[in-house]
């Protein structure tokens, strides 16, 4: 069960973090968004817990936001790797 709630919070998180990210990220595909959101959650509580989060009661912000933010960080690299990112230039056209 924990799995299928990793994967609903990556597709939650990774949409935001597509959102966050600077620049036009919206040429990557769904599933490679998706699949920075599940990064997002994953990696963003280790760093979370390397900081010394140790999960306060109730939601915990803190830790949302942090993967929100890796998540962003995961976007911007999946969509340079890619070679889909616009950067705002335009291609040459002959």
């Amino acid at each position: 069960m924990e799995i299928i709630g990793v994967i609903i919070a990556g597709i939650i998180i990774g949409l935001l973090g597509k959102f966050v990210a600077p620049g036009d990220k919206d040429n990557i595909p769904i599933w490679l968004t998706v699949l920075c959101g599940v990064g997002g959650v994953i990696l963003g509580w280790f760093v979370y817990t390397a900081f010394g989060g140790n999960g306060s009661p109730g939601i915990d912000w803190t830790r949302w936001i942090v993967a929100i933010l890796v998540a962003a960080v995961l976007v911007v690299i999946a969509s340079t790797l890619t070679g889909r990112n616009t950067g705002g230039r335009k291609a040459n056209t002959l």
